[in-house]
């Protein structure tokens, strides 16, 4: 009789300990939810269709394209900018390296020439234009390099 006394006095308060954990683990799965789901108002709505609605555009300067040799690319001007070439370079004077004028004027506009200078932008070099030697620049790839060095070379 006190087994049973004792059972039917314990009983329910083992019960009720085991709810209270159910319950707040509950809890914590419903804060869970809460935090990574977001809310869900018109404001929130209207945002996530507005950037479904808009064109997904390249903006890439690597797949814009090319030009024939002899006019300038948009896309050697865009590259160049992008780098670091005007550290050393300029359009028209002087700088640490030649003008990119002066380079076209030294090397006639040719495919050789583009290929010819795109690895020297790839590699770097000395003696051409005096003793101060070119810094490499191996992460470009050669098809940039030869947007570039087509670029200058149809700055005449």
């Amino acid at each position: 009789m006190k087994k049973a006394f004792l059972f039917l006095l314990c009983g329910p308060l083992l019960f009720s300990c085991g709810s209270d954990s159910d319950t707040k683990k509950a809890k914590e799965e419903y804060t869970l939810a809460e935090a990574t789901e977001p809310p869900q108002d018109s404001v929130t709505n209207s945002n996530l269709s507005a950037v479904a609605r808009q064109p997904q555009v390249d903006t890439n300067a690597t797949k814009i394209g090319t030009t024939p040799v002899g006019t300038p690319s948009e896309t050697g001007a865009k590259l160049i900018a992008a780098s670091d070439c005007a550290s050393c370079h300029r359009e028209n004077e002087k700088l640490i390296g030649p003008a990119y004028q002066d380079v076209a004027k030294k090397y006639p506009n040719t495919v050789a020439n583009v290929n010819m200078l795109a690895k020297k932008i790839i590699t770097g070099g000395k003696g051409n234009w005096g003793e101060i030697p070119m810094t490499p620049h191996p992460a470009l790839s050669e098809k940039d390099t030869q947007e570039m060095a087509r670029y200058i070379l149809a700055l005449k």
